[in-house]
This record gives structure tokens, C-alpha cells and sequence, in this order.
């Protein structure tokens, strides 16, 4: 019998697919004893975590200041952008619950974060749920996002130049406010909200008008505070970002982690865990290559995607060790764990014909 609160996207499920296959073998192989320490949250590493990032980002906004405009202030512009992506990694430990131990807490710090970047914590958490408890299913919101490749070269270029341009970020911000794109395959578009309890509706709706009210005050703010050129750099060293450098990096990672896989009745195979630290080829391009998608897509191990969707009760910081342990018991033999560089040919790759991607939905 199903679980009201799960039929409602109020748990993040286990995804057990495909039993008898590798993915039920992989949940197999770790006890209770194994995961223990794995899902125990430690507050001082999240802070940490936290504190890093928005360093990172006070040292850039005060280089674009001591700038003032200029054709150099592109760097710090770039540098922003990455470290909000930074921060939008860290507000979805903070929707699952992984960012700290107090549940008050946790949330306090998820909404403040996904507030600066135009996010709605809380309606996230609601979209975020059916993703993780629908897979590559018709409820999976994200499916518009990362469903259908490799869709050709020029397709994936053209999306990633007009989000540099700052004309999708429109749809980013419809999607964490709780109204997903339309789903090429069933031509239906997920509204997460319609289908969760009051009680995240009610909260979702909270934080909502949070982010509205704190993004309509925050120039008014600043133009009092600094004036005309206060609030110019406020434009060009916040806005910009979020709303140009972000939005590409948005768009990669996810479809790095979901797009162009192998199979998806399991998240083996429908998820994709990129390497940064090391290589599995070896070679010294790759290991080069890797490490820069650690910096530019992939801060705080959100690259083991692959792990994420195996235990979603992992905080981002074990999930190294948790790759290891499965790694060294071969659980992750025939899983989607790449390099980058074979990331890319791959969600680069050209378009599959339509019978090939009819077979692989199957």
C-alpha cells in the first residue's frame, strides 16, 4: 500500500528499481552499521562549507568595488557566478535536511541562502522530492532539464549561449518557485504544489513571498545606503551573475548528471557520478580536467550523483568516503562514473535517432 505522505512528495524515498539488478546489489552491500556514520551530520563542517563559499564571494565583491566599472570587473562577475552556484549546492543540502541537525536551523540557513540567489527553499524541497522519488518517471519535474540527450551539438550550445545571455534565466526562477518547464516526452508540465500537504504548500508560499519581498527591497536598500553607484555595482557584481554566469552552470551540471545515460530503470544508470579527484583513464589531461569541473560545476562533491540518489541521507561531505566504500565493494561496477571529458562526448554527442531513444525510455 502506498504512503500518503509519499504519494504527496513529502519523503525522499530509497530508490530501490530494478530489484535484482546492480542497483539492489549496491543497497546489499552497506548494513546499517556501514551507513551510520555516513548519514551523521557534523554542524561545523556545513558552517564551513558555508563560511568558504561566501568568503569566496566577499572577496570578489570587494576586488569588483575597488575596481568600479571596468572592463575587468568581468572577473570578479565570473567568480560571483560560480560561488552562487556555490551557494544554491549548499541550500539543497538544506532541503534535504543535511545542512545542519537543527531542523529550525537548517531551514533558517536553506531560506537565507536560496533567498539571496532568487530561490525559494521550501518550494524546492517540494519539486526536489519528486525528482528524487520519480526518476525519469512522467512526475519527474526535472526531466525538461536533462531528459532527451545527447540532443546534438548545436542544441546544447544554443541553450548554454542564450543562458550566458541571461534569456533562461526567466524559467530557472519559474522552476524554484514551484512551476517547472514542460516535459518534451508527456507534453504535461509538473506542478509540485498541487500535490503535497498544507502544510508545505503554506510554507512553500511563505518563503515565496520571502524571496519576492527581499529582492523588490534589497535595491531600494542599497540605493539608500550607497546611492546611484552603490546600486550600480549591486546590478553588475550580484545581479549579472545570478542571472548570466549562474545559469550555464546551472544547466551543465544537471544535465552531466542525468543526461545522455545509459539506461534508466535504475539510478546506476540513470544518474551520473563525475569524477574530480583523480582520474579513471589515468591521464594527466583527465586529471587536469576533473579538477576544473571541481571548481566551475561541481563544488562541495556534488559530483556523486550516482551516491546521491543511492542514499539521499548522505551530507555532501561523506559522500567521498561514501563512493569509496561502494567503489571498493563493487557496487559501482557498470554504474555511470565517468570523467569528465567522457561526460561531455557524451551529453555532446550527437543526436540519438528517435528508435534509439524510444528503446532507451524502455
Amino acid at each position: 500500500m502506498t504512503d500518503p505522505a509519499s504519494a504527496r512528495g513529502e519523503d525522499f524515498r530509497d530508490d530501490t528499481r530494478a530489484p535484482g539488478s546492480g542497483n539492489a546489489a549496491a543497497r546489499r552491500v552497506l548494513s546499517a552499521a556501514d551507513l551510520a556514520p555516513l548519514t551523521t551530520l557534523h554542524d561545523g563542517r556545513s558552517m564551513l562549507a558555508v563560511a568558504t563559499t561566501l568568503g569566496f564571494i566577499a572577496a570578489a565583491v570587494g576586488f569588483g568595488i575597488a575596481l568600479g566599472p571596468s572592463p575587468w570587473l568581468v572577473l570578479p562577475v565570473l567568480v560571483i557566478g560560480v560561488q552562487q552556484h556555490a551557494l544554491f549546492i549548499l541550500a539543497h543540502e538544506a532541503v534535504h535536511y543535511r545542512l545542519h541537525s537543527k531542523r529550525a536551523v537548517n531551514d533558517a540557513l536553506g531560506r537565507f541562502i536560496g533567498m539571496a540567489g532568487g530561490v525559494s527553499m521550501c518550494t524546492y524541497r517540494v519539486t526536489h522530492r519528486l525528482h528524487h522519488n520519480n526518476l525519469y518517471g512522467p512526475a519527474d519535474p526535472d526531466t525538461a532539464i536533462h531528459g532527451g540527450y545527447p540532443r546534438g551539438v548545436a542544441y546544447l550550445w544554443k541553450k548554454l549561449l542564450q543562458d550566458v545571455a541571461g534569456l533562461n534565466a526567466w524559467k530557472t526562477y519559474a522552476y524554484f518557485f514551484g512551476a517547472p518547464a514542460l516535459n518534451d516526452s508527456t507534453q504535461t508540465a509538473a506542478r509540485p504544489l498541487d500535490d503535497t500537504s498544507p502544510a508545505l504548500r503554506a510554507a512553500a508560499r511563505r518563503d515565496r513571498w520571502g524571496v519576492v519581498a527581499f529582492h523588490l527591497g534589497l535595491p531600494g536598500a542599497v540605493m539608500l545606503l550607497w546611492g546611484p553607484h552603490g546600486l550600480l555595482l549591486y546590478a553588475l557584481l550580484w545581479l549579472l551573475p545570478l542571472l548570466t554566469v549562474l545559469q550555464p552552470i546551472l544547466r551543465l551540471r544537471a544535465v552531466c548528471e542525468h543526461g545522455a545515460v545509459t539506461e534508466l530503470a535504475s539510478p546506476l544508470t540513470a544518474a551520473r557520478t563525475t569524477l574530480t579527484a583523480g582520474s579513471r583513464s589515468g591521464r594527466a589531461v583527465d586529471v587536469l580536467v576533473n579538477a576544473a569541473g571541481r571548481a566551475l560545476l561541481f563544488p562541495h562533491h556534488v559530483n556523486h550523483h550516482v551516491e546521491h540518489h543511492l542514499y539521499p541521507a548522505v551530507p555532501h561531505y561523506h559522500l567521498p568516503q561514501l563512493h569509496r566504500l561502494l567503489q571498493a565493494r563493487g557496487a559501482l561496477a557498470g554504474a555511470e562514473v565517468r570523467d569528465l571529458r567522457d561526460t561531455l562526448s557524451q551529453v555532446f554527442a550527437p543526436r540519438r535517432p528517435r528508435t534509439a531513444r524510444a528503446e532507451l525510455a524502455n
